[in-house]
């Protein structure tokens, strides 16, 4: 089984004066989307305790010290969260709700080869920059939107195959095509403020996800001892410590060091956060989603329609400062 995330250190970056260098970015940014209303003030909940990436969509995470937020998503050089999925032989992304040992998966990325392991498996060795300037981009699709992408070839096709279902080439790894978000599902929610720059790449939702470490260690006082989990449960890009627990509900921004990011959604939950991410193996109880169904709904009427009836943990961000700015371990973290 997978030994965990991988601490991924990178080379120091001068930061931006924390509340001046995040004021003045994100003013600059809503002089350029007028709808946009600039905070007035900010307050203190609490510190950056972690900054995971997921190079692959539904396998392990990279824990980052510090990163730059783009409009995709977390990157630091040629590691960008969720650029990369599983794919199947009608080009539909894959994901560990139908194959949750995928979160055992363990990707790790140095300059642009892409080096993916499992304790079960031999060690795959993927080149992104070859892909990317060899390879023509072909359609994939997203909860059926579909998405540009470069096929990763043979070699990964046949270890993901092997892994999945112990076949010869039923799956395939494909690579982000693109530097601009993907299109938005046509079903996409109406009740929120979504722009078209808000998607990231491969998500699910949007491009920055972030889970209150003390609405975790909340719910699991609702738990059984057995059914307990961490903030890792939760697939989260970011960690606040600190917080109250469920303070997030009223968030509406968050600022990061130098970078402001709009809450769009609360991140509502599924049977992912059932399976334990260090075995890949599911809780016999649905746990911790069954509880959360319990006291977790969203009780706006009109919002509820729009997201449907899965219980909220976590909160959906979007960039709404200039892209380029980093996040570091231990910024304050302010909201408004």
């Amino acid at each position: 089984m997978s030994n965990g995330p991988v601490p991924y250190v990178t080379a120091a970056v001068t930061a931006v004066g924390v509340l001046g260098g995040a004021y003045y970015a994100y003013r600059l940014y809503c002089q350029e989307n007028k709808k946009i209303k600039i905070p007035e003030n900010w307050t203190k909940v609490g510190t950056l305790k972690a900054i995971n990436a997921y190079p692959i969509k539904s396998c392990a995470p990279v824990m980052l010290e510090k990163a730059e937020c783009s409009i995709l998503g977390l990157k630091d050089g040629w590691l960008r969260d969720r650029v990369v999925m599983v794919i199947d032989e009608k080009n539909n992304f894959v994901t560990a709700r139908a194959f949750p040992e995928l979160l055992t998966v363990q990707p790790t990325i140095r300059s642009s080869i892409l080096t993916v392991k499992h304790a079960q498996m031999e060690p795959l060795h993927v080149n992104l920059a070859e892909v990317a300037a060899l390879q023509k981009s072909k359609t994939a699709y997203v909860w059926g939107v579909p998405v540009p992408v470069y096929d990763c070839g043979f070699e990964a096709s046949e270890w993901f195959s092997r892994f999945l279902d112990s076949s010869a080439a039923n799956y395939r790894l494909a690579y982000y095509a693109s530097q601009s978000c993907r299109e938005q599902r046509v079903t996409a929610n109406k009740f929120y403020n979504f722009t078209p720059k808000d998607m990231g790449a491969l998500p699910d939702e949007l491009s920055f996800n972030m889970i209150n470490e003390a609405s975790v260690e909340d719910l699991n006082t609702r738990l059984n001892e057995n059914c307990r989990v961490t903030t890792r449960n939760f697939r989260p890009n970011f960690v606040v410590e600190g917080a109250e627990p469920y303070a997030e509900d009223g968030w509406k921004f968050v600022k990061i060091g130098e970078n402001v990011f709009e809450v769009i959604k609360p991140c509502t939950r599924c049977v992912m956060t059932t399976v334990d991410p260090e075995t890949g193996v599911r809780n016999s109880a649905s746990e911790p989603l069954n509880t959360l169904k319990k006291y977790r709904q969203i009780e706006n009427e009109e919002e509820r329609r729009s997201s449907g009836s899965s219980p909220r943990m976590g909160v959906q961000l979007a960039l709404r400062s200039k892209p380029g700015g980093t996040v570091s371990l231990n910024d304050p973290i302010y909201v408004a």
